[in-house]
């Protein structure tokens, strides 16, 4: 237990609920459309989940090695950082996590196309490469994006566009236009957990010379950003609340309007790292309710 405690802590359990909203929206407008299919879901699941975990193990290492973990840090501590793990044992966990995740994708495509839509699944397998791409160069190597404050572009698109409608596209074998609006809600607000954490570690960023977009904009324009990015997605979902209007239901994710909105003004006042990091949990949290409301909206 001992030995298993660090890694479970390397793994960051608490982000995982984050990294499925999309494919729980995703599966619910399948289930709306009539295309759900259990074994998609489970495997959907399990590999958006070993992808996630495949990031935070990168994560770990890349800015472990790169020092940008450090005392200056507000955040948790991190494994390499603390030195339960060494950098040789996290590279190993990484190329064997990058082998489940290929394993996982391959069962995904193969349930969801079989032998019949070669296309789909050529489409799907440089997805899942691009997937493994971004997972492990947010911080790992000479040109990790993250470094470069390419990370905020790379969130939205895989955690808004392609779980969402990517999911949809493995149900359903197309996409349709309802799914478009959700996907960007979920791209707005996993952005702005990107955020928070970027504006949290703004000040230890800099010294360590890793440059993200809160380090670009600066502390004040970050805040604008980041309630740009909240009140976006507010808006969105509106939006598409009121084009795609089937029942009273469909409002039952305004629910997490109430504490987007709290953590809005919170974020507004917030001035020092605990402050935002206070935060982090509940945004994350708050999306995941966000998204599991959205998508049961539409099937009760």
């Amino acid at each position: 237990m001992s030995k298993l405690k660090p890694w479970l802590s390397a793994f960051r359990l608490r982000t995982l609920p984050l990294s499925v909203s999309g494919i729980i929206i995703g599966t619910c407008f399948a289930f709306y459309s009539g295309n759900y299919n259990t074994a998609i879901f489970v495997l959907a699941i399990l590999t958006t989940v070993a992808l996630q975990i495949l990031s935070n193990l990168a994560n770990d290492y890349g800015d472990g090695i790169k020092g940008t973990d450090n005392n200056e840090r507000q955040g948790p501590e991190r494994a390499i950082q603390s030195g339960s793990i060494t950098p040789a044992q996290m590279l190993e966990a990484i190329k064997v996590n990058i082998l489940i995740v290929i394993v996982l994708s391959l069962l995904l495509i193969y349930m969801s196309f079989g032998q019949g839509n070669l296309l789909y699944s050529l489409l799907f397998i440089v997805l899942a490469g691009l997937s493994i791409y971004a997972a492990i160069n947010y911080t790992m190597g000479s040109k990790a994006y993250g470094y470069r404050g390419l990370g905020d572009v790379f969130v939205f698109i895989f955690f808004g566009l392609v779980s969402v409608m990517g999911s949809y596209f493995l149900y359903a074998n197309k996409i349709d236009h309802n799914v478009v609006l959700p996907s960007i809600s979920l791209g707005l607000l996993s952005v702005g957990v990107l955020n928070l954490n970027n504006m949290r570690d703004i000040d230890s960023d800099i010294l360590s010379n890793k440059i993200t977009l809160a380090v670009k904009l600066g502390k004040q324009r970050s805040k604008t950003y980041h309630l740009a990015l909240i009140f976006g997605a507010i808006l969105v979902s509106l939006v598409f609340t009121i084009l795609y209007y089937t029942s009273p239901l469909n409002f039952l994710f305004f629910v997490a309007y109430i504490p987007l909105i709290i953590h809005a003004k919170k974020i507004s006042k917030a001035k020092t790292a605990s402050d935002f990091d206070s935060q982090l949990k509940i945004l994350a949290l708050t999306t995941f309710l966000f998204s599991v409301l959205l998508g049961v909206g539409y099937i009760l």
